[in-house]
């Protein structure tokens, strides 16, 4: 896909996922603060387990150079779909707050989906 909004949402996602994938990883920034205790307390399980982050930071950072670069875009979608659910779900069920950027980050990878949907359609087709 070529089209000059599905390179600029790309290089924007891309971008995003970077970015908070190597703050995972190397703490540029606090994370913004969680509302609720069901949003802290999923949070403290995750990172009680002292391997997810770093390794959620990598994919998410791996992905986003790859959606930057334009290099096997398909794939990199398709290894951020589960990531980008559970971003929008974490935002929608327990920090309605953060579903601005939840949002809209699942919104561009939807679009993108959408836009390199002739990519997937060996996948999805029965057999």
């Amino acid at each position: 896909m070529n089209s000059r909004a599905a390179m600029t949402v790309r290089i924007l996602l891309g971008v995003s996922m970077l970015v908070f994938g190597l703050n995972k990883i190397f703490h540029f920034f606090a994370p913004p603060p969680h509302s609720g205790d069901a949003a802290k307390a999923f949070l403290g399980g995750l990172a009680g387990s002292g391997y997810f982050f770093p390794f959620l930071g990598g994919v998410e950072a791996l992905c986003g150079a790859a959606l930057v670069a334009g290099l096997f875009v398909p794939l990199a979608l398709v290894v951020l779909a589960p990531v980008m659910l559970n971003i929008v779900l974490f935002h929608l069920f327990l920090d309605i707050e953060g579903m601005a950027v939840g949002g809209l980050l699942g919104i561009m990878q939807a679009y993108l989906m959408w836009s390199y949907r002739n990519s997937f359609s060996s996948l999805l087709r029965p057999r």
